[in-house]
């Protein structure tokens, strides 16, 4: 059975203190309780309990009322935490610098944190692995010293931030509760909205000016304690430089700080040389991040291809498909130089989805042409036809037969051309980065962010490799002319450099034409940042039988350009079928070789100097 609910409790007529008084004190009872004028003894429908009703005039005095008392406890309150706050402030013992024997003991702590990656460093260079977890050491430790040095400057300031922004609150309530009172006070204000606003201005700012005098007393006070603090330490020093023995130990102390100070710069400075360059030129985000990003974007290539591989069905309803098509590939090293050159640290997968869509729309175009061709086709039909022919008995009749024949007939003959131009993710980076970004860039595929067993060539076959360039011995009667000389001088100084497209600066690195214009313009010409036709134009022809050292080779459709016809790719000619060329990496190459012959476009001469 259940059991039954207790029976609610009626509440009790009795009243807390607290209520009667407030209750009492309400201005609408007062009013109410005032004697009423006498009336014919009918009562108004529209009053409770016979009660007189509020005009608008009493009701807007009433909430008058409710809004200076709500406003002058307000103030108090104000005034109340502010109070509590400035003597927790005057309580609160200044901070005190680090004495000598700490300052000693964090010196030689970091003294010793920076001889171990001293250490560290010496054996890094053999293991890419160590010098990774190494650089990721050290971010950490920056981060947590700032977080420390921040967390620390918020604790020690809190009370002060604390202050100040209950003075701040404080005047702007008690402000407001001297003003509703002298509208309250004086009624012909609330007729003038503009003087209503000024006198409320005058008020903040007489409180503004008493918090400050509040402050500057407090500062006074602070300012004779800290002067009696430094009397005593006087008195104390005098002591000490009576004492011969406290100088020598304070000598001593001195003379061990500079030491350890001179090593802890020296250590900074070294660090500065030797791992700062490795640092620039490191991927800093997670293998995991980096290996998503390249997952990523492969599964975008290879959505393209399935949808290129199945167009016909995927696109049904044309009588013939055209295709032509760009190779689908991209080098892994530079999707990952790009990302992180353009986020200048670490960055997640998460961060770089939207950049990933961008670069691939770049990177591929994919065209549909529709072409309609008025064709004819060969159609054979059939005929009726009557001749009169006549019976055995000699009488005629009409007779009808069939009969075949070929026409030809128009129609609409539908044709489908996808094109699909790779425009090589490499020469990306000239369109979306800023000069300090190619710059960065141009470190990482120079050391491919230190990690070359990130893409492993055989899992990633157009992943870029460190490779070596290839070198030339040039003969010394060619390197008599002078002008050769200091052109071959001011080239071999690139050797090694990767190929970036659109670079023209040793500090982004090359293209090839980037890099031509580089070195003629840093020898005997003047002729700006050139492109391989621009260069050709300014070039006096010559066949390959008069070609000389020092002359430009060019040649044509090494990539498809806007230009089919003009050339695509320059070096400098060093002779015996040899060239110095921006490839990838800059280096020495035989033209004789099957592909630089097929796109052999000619040699030419430069102007005279």
């Amino acid at each position: 059975m259940k059991k039954p609910k207790p029976p609610k409790q009626k509440p009790s007529d009795k009243k807390s203190k607290f209520r009667e008084e407030s209750e009492a004190g309400k201005f609408s009872e007062k009013l109410r309780q005032e004697p009423l004028p006498p009336t014919s003894g009918q009562v108004d429908p529209k009053s409770k309990d016979g009660l007189k009703p509020l005009t608008k005039k009493e009701k807007a005095e009433l909430k008058e009322t409710k809004q200076l008392e709500k406003s002058k406890l307000r103030a108090e309150k104000s005034d109340s935490k502010l109070d509590k706050a400035r003597e927790s402030l005057a309580d609160k013992k200044p901070y005190k610098k680090p004495g000598v024997v700490k300052t000693v003991r964090q010196i030689a702590t970091a003294e010793i944190a920076m001889q171990a990656h001293r250490k560290v460093r010496e054996v890094e260079r053999e293991n890419v692995g160590v010098e990774a977890a190494h650089n990721a050491e050290l971010n950490a430790e920056r981060v947590g010293r700032a977080t420390i040095r921040h967390a620390k400057h918020r604790v020690r300031t809190r009370s002060e931030r604390q202050v100040k922004k209950l003075e701040k609150q404080n005047v702007k309530r008690n402000a407001d509760y001297q003003y509703r009172k002298t509208v309250k006070e004086n009624p012909e204000m609330k007729k003038n909205l503009l003087k209503r606003q000024l006198h409320k201005k005058r008020i903040q700012r007489q409180y503004a000016e008493k918090a400050r005098k509040t402050t500057h007393k407090a500062a006074v006070t602070t300012a004779a304690k800290a002067k009696a603090t430094l009397k005593r330490v006087g008195i104390a020093i005098v002591r000490i430089v009576k004492n011969p023995k406290a100088l020598l130990v304070i000598g001593i102390l001195l003379l061990l700080i500079i030491i350890l100070q001179m090593c802890a710069s020296m250590g900074v400075s070294m660090f500065t040389t030797s791992g700062g360059g490795i640092l620039a030129t490191t991927y800093l985000s997670e293998d995991a991040d980096m290996l998503a990003a390249e997952s990523a974007y492969s599964a975008m290539e290879a959505d393209l291809q399935y949808r290129l591989d199945n167009y016909e069905t995927l696109n049904p309803g044309y009588d013939e498909y055209r295709y032509e098509l760009d190779e689908i590939w991209h080098d892994p090293y530079a999707l990952i130089s790009i990302l992180s050159a353009m986020h200048e640290g670490p960055w997640t997968i998460g961060q770089v989805q939207g950049m990933l869509s961008m670069l691939f729309g770049m990177q591929y175009t994919l065209t549909e042409e529709v072409t309609v061709e008025i064709r004819y086709r060969t159609e054979t039909r059939t005929g009726t036809a009557t001749e009169i022919r006549y019976d055995d008995d000699g009488e005629p009749y009409v007779h009808t037969y069939t009969y075949t024949y070929e026409v030809e007939v128009p129609y609409e003959y539908y044709i489908m051309t996808v094109t699909l131009e790779n425009f090589n993710l490499s020469r990306l980076p000239i369109y979306v980065m800023s000069y300090e970004q190619l710059q960065r860039y141009s470190l990482y595929m120079r050391t491919l962010g230190n990690r070359p067993d990130l893409f492993p060539t055989g899992l990633f076959p157009h992943a870029s490799t460190l490779r070596d360039y290839e070198r030339y011995e040039i003969p010394p009667d060619a390197l008599s002319d002078p002008i050769f000389a200091a052109m071959i001088r001011e080239a071999e100084k690139y050797l090694g450099f990767p190929y970036v497209w659109g670079g023209s600066h040793p500090s982004t690195s090359f293209d090839c034409s980037g890099y031509v214009s580089w070195v003629i313009n840093n020898t005997f010409w003047n002729v700006g940042r050139l492109g391989a036709k621009g260069l050709y134009n300014i070039c006096t022809p010559v066949s390959p039988a008069n070609a000389r050292p020092g002359d430009l080779v060019f040649f044509w459709r090494t990539y498809r350009a806007p230009d089919p016809n003009a050339a695509t790719h320059v070096g400098i000619y060093v002779g015996n079928g040899m060239m110095i060329h921006c490839g990838n990496p800059i280096s020495y190459t035989s033209i004789n070789t099957t592909y630089w012959q097929n796109h052999f476009f000619g040699f030419g001469r430069l102007p005279p100097p």
